[in-house]
């Protein structure tokens, strides 16, 4: 197994309890759920309404939130360009432990740039990295504004922030494209439950959201 770790006499163990066994306990593949869009898309309602779905259902899920994550693993970086692909590759990677552990991880975080997503999915074997794009217009997101944050960058005072003063790139071709602007939450949460269970991540249960 080849590695960019710049630590040198780092051998790889290979652990008894694969990801194989783990999925076979769990009754579902593990899988990296990435959802990406502008701030106020949506990404963390519908991550959180589609892990409640797949909660009742009984999968093994976790939800890595942008606002949370800054808490604590990278609450040491900013906004500026460098330090959000720092950010997107810890993320990367951590997802991928979650993913190997058999869990259905699902994360939302704007990552803007398409470079630091296909990274990303560049750490997981094809299948393993799904990509929704949270799609909704700057002027609904600002509109809805929950935190205050495009208020704050019109006015100047947030610098680096995306879709204002900080470019954000549009997946190309994501797995799945969905209306987080204008669509119903439940109609969202069926779209991406449909998606996972057309790769073969869960199974064909039909479950209330």
């Amino acid at each position: 197994m080849t590695t960019n770790s710049a630590a040198s006499n780092v051998v790889w163990h290979n652990a008894t309890v694969t990801r194989a066994r783990r999925e076979s306990q769990n009754v579902h593949r593990g899988a990296i759920i990435w959802f990406t869009g502008l701030s106020g898309s949506g990404k963390s309602t519908l991550a959180h309404a589609v892990e409640e779905a797949l909660y009742q259902r009984g999968c093994h899920t976790f939800v890595l939130d942008g606002d949370n994550v800054r808490h604590g693993l990278c609450g040491d970086l900013g906004f500026s360009a460098e330090d959000r692909v720092e950010n997107i590759r810890r993320i990367g990677e951590m997802a991928k432990l979650f993913m190997e552990a058999g869990v259905i991880v699902l994360t939302a975080f704007i990552s803007p740039y398409r470079a630091d997503r296909k990274k990303v999915r560049g750490l997981v074997e094809h299948g393993d990295f799904i990509e929704i794009y949270c799609d909704t217009s700057i002027d609904i997101c600002e509109s809805r504004d929950v935190k205050g944050l495009y208020k704050k960058a019109r006015a100047g005072q947030i610098s680096e922030f995306t879709g204002i003063t900080s470019p954000y790139e549009i997946p190309e071709k994501p797995e799945l494209d969905v209306n987080t602007g204008t669509g119903e939450l439940n109609s969202c949460v069926q779209q991406v439950l449909t998606e996972m269970t057309q790769r073969g991540i869960i199974n064909n249960i039909s479950v209330n959201v």
